[in-house]
């Protein structure tokens, strides 16, 4: 599946569950608390997990975490991008040219 199938998949599977009608504020909510989500998986591959009412997990669990957290914070992102008529070849296009031109300059 490429980025732009993906894209219209996630459009039509949250206008399905009705989760892309949601207010933009409330995403945004989302997309924070996926992004603490990913950064606990990280933690959980990197130095794991220490307290003591939670498992230590295998490594290929964790990073199938990971993968699933990593997930969630691309999906809240293409709904927000959706809802600007956005395309994520956009954003591709757009940050790789910033970069580009901000570091240019680096040999």
């Amino acid at each position: 599946m490429n980025v732009a199938e993906f894209q219209k998949w996630v459009s039509d599977y949250y206008k399905n569950r009705g989760w892309s009608e949601l207010d933009i504020f409330i995403r945004i909510g989302f997309l924070a608390e996926e992004t603490g989500e990913v950064a606990r998986a990280i933690r959980a591959l990197e130095i794991g997990r220490d307290r003591p009412d939670e498992i230590t997990d295998t490594f290929m669990n964790n990073r199938k975490a990971l993968v699933e957290e990593l997930g969630d914070v691309l999906g809240n992102v293409i709904v927000i991008a959706n809802k600007y008529n956005i395309s994520l070849e956009e954003v591709f296009a757009s940050h790789k040219e910033k970069l580009s031109e901000r570091y240019s300059h680096e040999g």
